[in-house]
């Protein structure tokens, strides 16, 4: 048993160093000490919000933000564009219907 606790203090040592909250580390360390079905659930609940959080600064890294707010400035300009060439092109038929009659 002293095995184990000496694991668990080693891994929310480490979980720490890394930059993990306390509370998960330790939620984590303890359950994976302790075994059972909580370990894996712990372990893959902090693994996603590490995951998540690597995502979120390679995005950032890469521009990410900036290009998504690029594209839907372009994307609200065109929008803009076709429903003025729709418009243009309504009055124009109005203006040809009106004509006929």
């Amino acid at each position: 048993m002293a095995k184990a606790k000496k694991m668990d203090k080693q891994m929310f040592k480490r979980m720490r160093d890394l930059g993990v909250r306390k509370a998960h580390a330790k939620s984590v360390a303890e359950a994976v000490s302790a075994g059972g079905k909580a370990a894996p659930k712990a372990a893959r609940k902090v693994s996603a919000d590490l995951s998540g959080a690597v995502a979120e600064i390679q995005d950032r890294i890469s521009g990410g933000p900036a290009k998504r707010k690029a594209a839907a400035k372009k994307a609200a300009r065109t929008r803009k564009q076709k429903a003025k060439t729709r418009s243009k092109t309504a009055k124009k038929a109005a203006r040809t219907r009106a004509a006929k009659s």
